[in-house]
């Protein structure tokens, strides 16, 4: 199974296609006022918008940058505000959070090898297939 992608709901599309713009994903449909859709800068991960009043709603969303400081002060200098990071983090991951437009939790992080190798695995034998 692989993820294809993800959708989050917001009030505004166009503030979001435009942070999702700087954020450096490339649009590929652009159905506004109801409906965007960008593929990540790296892989072939999609993410999504639906226009909806109940955006925030606890979502949360990791994009994984390899530069993350470099990618944080370029968005920053741009004119993202993040409320916190880069730091790092007690499992092994560093982060930086900001919000999107509809209140979504977005997280910029790096992890590495850590990412799907922490030293507290479960073992391969004991992970269900």
């Amino acid at each position: 199974m692989r993820l294809n992608q993800v959708t989050v709901t917001m009030p505004d599309l166009d503030a979001g296609w435009n942070f999702y713009c700087a954020l450096g994903l490339r649009p590929i449909v652009d159905a506004r006022p109801r409906y965007a859709r960008f593929v990540c800068p790296d892989g072939d991960s999609t993410f999504s918008l639906h226009q909806g009043e109940s955006g925030g709603g606890g979502t949360t969303v990791y994009f994984e940058c390899e530069n993350l400081d470099e990618t944080v002060g370029s968005l920053s200098e741009a004119g993202l505000h993040f409320v916190s990071g880069p730091e790092d983090k007690s499992w092994l991951w560093r982060e930086a959070e900001l919000f999107d437009p509809g209140g979504n939790r977005i997280i910029l992080y790096f992890a590495g090898s850590n990412r799907t190798d922490p030293p507290w695995r479960v073992d391969k034998v004991d992970r269900p297939k």
